[in-house]
């Protein structure tokens, strides 16, 4: 099921880099089809990013979808993550997924931890 976004949600934007390689990936997956991405507490900076490969979104969850890729977002994550991009990098640091957050204050040097 895909939830409605409200006029007045916080938006979350998928570059084509990042669909692409969403899509690369499940294709190698017998059952992840979704790219699931949340917030939880922890990492160096106080909050970090989690990705996870599921079946199927919940019932509650934001939907996500590009160029046959699809990301999951609950909804306590989206309070987080509204207004951000989500893409993939592949440079000499090394090829990852990179969150471009603007209600983060700061985050560490690997990007995959922040705070507010």
């Amino acid at each position: 099921m895909t939830t409605q976004i409200a006029v007045d949600a916080p938006t979350v934007a998928l570059s084509e880099s990042a669909a692409q390689r969403i899509v690369e990936i499940v294709s190698g997956e017998p059952t992840a089809k979704v790219l699931r991405i949340s917030v939880e507490g922890g990492g160096c900076s106080g909050f970090q990013y989690k990705f996870d490969l599921i079946e199927a979104a919940a019932d509650d969850d934001v939907i996500l979808q590009r160029s046959g890729a699809t990301v999951a977002i609950d909804p306590v994550s989206l309070q987080f993550l509204g207004g951000s991009e989500i893409d993939f990098v592949d440079d000499l640091m090394g090829a990852q997924f990179k969150i471009t957050n603007p209600n983060a204050t700061a985050s560490c040097g690997c990007g995959t931890s922040f705070s507010i």
